[in-house]
């Protein structure tokens, strides 16, 4: 994992394992001896007195992991003053849309999917995504925070009594702290309710952002309407797919939580709680942040996390393949830069573009289609030998996809799809069948 998430690092400390050794082992996580629980009631009497003056930070923060007021407080921030968006920006961007699903409904046998058209704002953007958000970030900020209470020995536990909400609390203030200037980045940076390509927006609701959309078309040699109707028609697209794909945006988003449920913690560098605390600044929320920030955890990789993982990818690599595949049929004979437009779209995301590395540090994995390539080939070519209407049928249940494995050898799936390949699935069922008819007991070791 590259990225840790809400900006944890690997806690790279040579002399780690030693201290750890010297302090007690990870079942002592406060670095005492078995006997010391005399001390350990001091450490928490001064914990105490050092989060006493954090109530007035910690008032109408909301309950949860992540202290979402916070983080819309403090993205706001960052954004500064947001002008209007001008009525005429928002009606080229409502007739760019239109004209879109116009050139798509001859592209891909999926009806259109957007039912409101929208110009966002950065701080639109915060409004309209920050409920996926909650989503997305609540499980692996939860299971951090998690580990303050069961890493402690019971008699622990006892001793701490409130202090355990308050600590808790806090880190919901870092944890919202870090998501909040994430967040803020992002707004500025992302070009429609889709570029990350999971649908954090309201269903239904195609926006683009038009100020990110001015400075992404400055750096291109395509005039800047062509790259508009190009953003345009990726996301209704999207939208086609997240509409009429009931199962797909739950799949999509469960594999992201599926990844951040399965995180587990060493909690390798915990005594540094009781040394790092500021009195001075702890009604600050960053000086939490800071601390979270020192390594005090290391992240580990999971079986489950791994598996999450492939699936998320291979997916997002099927739904950018398949957009990118009808938006070049839809417009690729009426915008002549949709192919580079297309190629510049995919080296962002697969140099980890600002999205990729924003979701990273928030969640902790690296949302990259690895696969575009050839999961946009895979579907060109299912198009050119079986048609549209039998491409987007694959869409209809998520067994019929392809898998990782298929996007290696499209020629396979592509069989299978067609049934070019059935008569040979067939005689080799009958060949089994037939061994064991013949001898039941060997059958299994003849082949």
């Amino acid at each position: 994992m590259a990225d840790l998430p809400f900006g944890f690092s690997h806690g790279d400390d040579p002399d780690r394992d030693k201290n750890k050794k010297d302090s007690g082992g990870p079942s002592d996580p406060f670095g005492f001896g078995a006997g010391d629980m005399g001390d350990l009631g001091q450490i928490f009497t001064r914990l105490g007195q050092m989060f006493s003056g954090a109530g007035s930070a910690m008032a109408g923060g909301g309950s949860g992991p992540v202290n979402y007021d916070l983080a819309r407080q403090l993205a706001s921030q960052s954004i500064g003053f947001v002008a209007p968006i001008p009525a005429g920006t928002a009606n080229a961007i409502a007739d760019a849309v239109r004209l879109a699903e116009t050139w798509l409904d001859g592209s891909t046998a999926l009806p259109a999917g957007t039912t409101t058209i929208s110009a966002w704002s950065p701080t639109d953007w915060i409004d309209h995504t920050l409920d996926t958000w909650k989503r997305l970030c609540d499980p692996v900020a939860q299971q951090i925070s998690s580990m303050w209470t069961s890493a402690l020995p019971e008699e622990a536990k006892a001793m701490a009594g409130p202090l355990l909400s308050m600590i808790s609390q806090m880190g919901g203030m870092a944890f919202g702290s870090q998501l909040g200037q994430a967040l803020g980045k992002l707004s500025k940076e992302v070009l429609t309710s889709t570029d990350i390509g999971l649908p954090l927006g309201p269903k239904g609701t195609a926006a683009l952002l038009p100020q990110a959309v001015e400075e992404f078309s400055a750096g291109l040699e395509q005039p800047r309407s062509e790259t508009m109707m190009f953003l345009a028609a990726r996301e209704a697209a999207h939208h086609r797919l997240f509409s009429h794909v009931p199962w797909l945006s739950a799949q999509l988003l469960s594999a992201v939580e599926a990844y951040a449920q399965g995180i587990e913690i060493d909690m390798s560098g915990i005594e540094e709680l009781a040394q790092g605390f500021n009195p001075a600044s702890m009604a600050d929320p960053a000086a939490m942040e800071q601390l979270l920030n020192q390594g005090i955890f290391e992240p580990k990789a999971t079986p489950g996390q791994t598996a999450a993982l492939e699936r998320l990818e291979t997916l997002l690599a099927l739904i950018e393949g398949w957009v990118q595949t009808v938006v070049a049929d839809a417009l690729g004979e009426r915008i002549p830069g949709t192919s580079a437009l297309s190629e510049t779209l995919r080296r962002r995301r697969a140099s980890g573009g600002p999205a990729e590395q924003t979701f990273a540090t928030l969640v902790g994995l690296e949302l990259r289609p690895r696969k575009l390539r050839e999961a946009a080939a895979l579907w060109q070519r299912l198009t050119e030998a079986a048609g549209m209407d039998a491409r987007d049928a694959v869409w209809q249940h998520p067994d019929l996809l392809p898998s990782s494995e298929d996007l290696d050898d499209p020629a396979a799936f592509i069989d299978r799809v067609i049934g070019g390949d059935t008569s040979g699935i067939d005689s080799a069922l009958a060949d089994l069948e037939k061994q064991f008819k013949d001898d039941p007991k060997d059958g299994s070791e003849s082949s």
